[in-house]
């Protein structure tokens, strides 16, 4: 590895860290998901991971596709600039989406009890009895995945492009790949420990009546994590 290789190197692992632990939207949604789910540490960093990958794998293979058509630096920047702000928003509204269904959820699971719905004739149920819970409990996992997946593949890694594209531009696509190798590794590292750390913390505190409210609370930190990042430039 000559110099040059290793100066990126060491200087996309430093970047990658401090973009992604000064950055909440990195971690906080998986913290407080995988807490209203009450998922596994496992499943939460399996989860964790993928998205993380993707995160980073969209903008290397979209500023590796940029250089090689021969588009300018700052034209690839602006590109992911752009994204970048889609994905912000995009995350900013499956909070509040998960906001609203959380507010619903805690409606309806009040002192114990939840609702279900024959045609116009409704029931209570002892909470966590309703028949057909499983199905729609596991519908609306998959549902948070692929949001989430979707959400973080859409969202650059804007630090990325700049360590990525320089050497790929001049034809040096061993340090480009040196550089985001090394990115991709820090980034996802940095996601599943922080993940992995909150999570314990939150998993500890035992909320009682309160426990009704969690999905609600989950939606708001998500969208607060999103408005972070769009208006306070996290």
């Amino acid at each position: 590895m000559d110099g040059l290789t290793l100066t990126l190197a060491l200087g996309a692992a430093g970047v990658a860290f401090v973009h992604t632990a000064i950055g909440p939207d990195h971690y906080l949604p998986f913290v407080m998901l995988g807490r209203a789910r009450r998922w596994s540490l496992r499943k939460t960093l399996v989860i964790t991971g993928l998205c993380g990958l993707g995160h980073v794998a969209s903008s290397l293979v979209l500023g590796g596709l940029g250089i090689a058509a021969g588009m300018a630096l700052g034209a690839v920047e602006e590109i992911e600039g752009g994204r970048g702000g889609l994905a912000a928003w995009a995350l900013f509204w499956v909070g509040i989406a998960y906001l609203l269904f959380g507010l619903r959820h805690a409606h309806r699971h009040r002192a114990g009890l939840a609702v279900h719905r024959h045609g116009d004739i409704v029931h209570l149920h002892a909470d966590g009895e309703v028949p057909h819970a499983h199905e729609e409990v596991e519908q609306g996992e998959r549902a948070t995945f692929w949001t989430l997946l979707l959400v973080f593949v859409l969202g650059p890694c804007e630090p990325l492009i700049p360590l990525f594209a320089l050497p790929a531009s001049e034809g040096d696509w061993s340090a480009a790949t040196a550089a985001g190798l090394v990115f991709a590794v820090v980034t996802i590292a940095t996601m599943l420990g922080i993940t992995a750390v909150l999570l314990a913390g939150v998993s500890a505190v035992r909320l009682g009546s309160f426990e009704r409210w969690t999905h609600a609370l989950a939606g708001g930190v998500v969208a607060s994590s999103a408005g972070a990042v769009l208006f306070l430039g996290l």
